[in-house]
């Protein structure tokens, strides 16, 4: 499947002072795929070590970290002439490593021809000051796929090109309005991991068959995060993060007002009902990237992150297709798109998402006498309010307290509506499907 980040990629290969690349991710992202990928398409070869799978790997850097004497034991073990200027080697699943981790750095300073790529899941976890290569890696994230990347994927060409070519004063026809509106159903099912959009794409036909194989293998993968739980977090604390990340969306589906609220730590876990008795829980599900941490502010002022509390913020599931399978929510009420309020919540974690992908360093949300705000953005010291509707239903009374208040030079919103801009108040109107693609239009570089 095609991803973006390849023209990053690209971009590392040809850099004179690149570095070995560090591809990070939540598993399940398609990691190892693209960069096997990469290997396969720009390189005379490229070899893979999985540090999970091959204990002889593991055994190997229990020596010397000498890159050379890495690199001639490698080509002994895969019996391979591994030419350190046109190949690629690849370090998967480099978690299981840390000495992996650390010979990085000799790497970097003896062996800078050798193109080295690493990948891993849960990599937030295992970073630590005793194997990290403070500045002698470069790094990558590879998120879900985007809305844009999943009409690739399931091999819808021509709205993939119609949107990618939009512009700040194209005017999106109310046909392609509705067909992509459509297939913003569609993902709201199937989330952006690339084997279920792959699932998917075998038979977008028949939609209730394929749908409710999508959630049956959904199903498959929310069980392979719960045993990465139990495999990492030990045996008690497992059972807390596996209770804490199931109440994401229960707190979500709970609400039945117009907008997410604050994460409520009570009721999670017996007898635990504060903030600093959850703080390790919630670190741990931010550092493994199974949630997106979302925190609230009352007042808006550079830097934002002074007037946030570590103790009130909202949280996301990290994929829209796994809330959705993780709160039962049938695919053809999805489709239907009637579902209640809970298109509110769905809406929101759909721009979380999407926001994420952007790698904007932090996102907020801002509440104030009982008016709201989704999202934050501060875009070179321009803060950019963004509100969020899941109709075509757009009143938003809130932004117009907050211009009233903070006087933005732009805003945004996000509904079931066509593009449209209003050039007195500087709001920007999107189709929700646009939410990855927003700040490039305003912000062209």
């Amino acid at each position: 499947m095609k991803r973006h980040l390849m023209t990053h990629l690209l971009r590392w290969r040809d850099n004179l002072r690149r570095k070995p690349l560090i591809l990070r991710g939540v598993r399940q992202t398609g990691k190892s795929y693209l960069l096997e990928a990469f290997g396969q398409e720009f390189f005379r070869k490229y070899y893979v070590i999985n540090f999970e799978k091959e204990a002889w790997a593991r055994a190997l850097f229990e020596g010397d970290l000498d890159p050379r004497y890495i690199i001639n034991e490698l080509r002994f073990a895969l019996k391979a002439d591994i030419n350190i200027t046109q190949d690629l080697v690849i370090f998967d699943e480099i978690q299981a490593c840390p000495r992996a981790l650390t010979s990085l750095k000799y790497f970097c300073e003896d062996l800078p021809e050798l193109a080295l790529c690493c990948a891993g899941s849960l990599l937030g976890l295992h970073l630590n000051e005793s194997s990290y290569p403070v500045g002698k890696v470069d790094m990558m994230h590879l998120h879900p796929m985007t809305f844009s990347e999943f009409l690739t994927g399931i091999g819808d060409d021509y709205a993939a090109e119609y949107f990618n070519n939009i512009t700040l004063h194209s005017k999106i026809s109310e046909p392609m309005h509705q067909q992509l509106w459509e297939r913003l159903k569609h993902y709201f099912v199937t989330g952006g991991l690339p084997e279920i959009i792959n699932f998917f794409s075998e038979d977008p036909i028949d939609l209730y068959r394929t749908t409710k194989n999508v959630r049956h293998k959904q199903e498959e993968l929310i069980n392979a995060y719960y045993a990465d739980i139990a495999k990492h977090a030990g045996k008690v604390n497992a059972m807390h993060i596996d209770r804490t990340w199931r109440a994401v969306p229960n707190q979500l589906f709970a609400n039945q007002d117009s907008s997410t609220g604050r994460f409520r730590f009570k009721g999670i876990i017996p007898n635990v009902e504060r903030y600093s008795q959850l703080v390790n829980v919630i670190d741990w599900l931010t550092s493994a990237e199974l949630i997106n941490k979302i925190p609230i502010i009352g007042s808006v002022q550079l830097p934002l992150g002074v007037y946030s509390k570590e103790n009130i913020f909202k949280v996301f599931m990290f994929d829209i297709g796994i809330l959705g399978s993780m709160g039962a929510l049938a695919p053809q009420t999805l489709l239907d798109y009637k579902f209640g309020t809970y298109k509110g919540y769905f809406a929101e974690n759909f721009v979380a998402q999407q926001l994420a992908v952007k790698n904007y360093k932090k996102i907020y949300s801002w509440q104030e006498d009982r008016s709201e705000i989704e999202f934050l953005l501060d875009h070179e010291g321009e803060i950019i309010p963004i509100e969020v509707k899941s109709g075509a239903v757009v009143h938003a009374k809130s932004l117009r307290k907050y211009i009233d208040k903070y006087h933005p030079k732009k805003s945004i919103i996000f509904s079931g509506n066509n593009m449209q801009v209003n050039p007195r108040l500087n709001i920007y109107h999107f189709p929700l499907y646009l939410a990855e693609k927003a700040m490039e239009l305003l912000f062209p570089q």
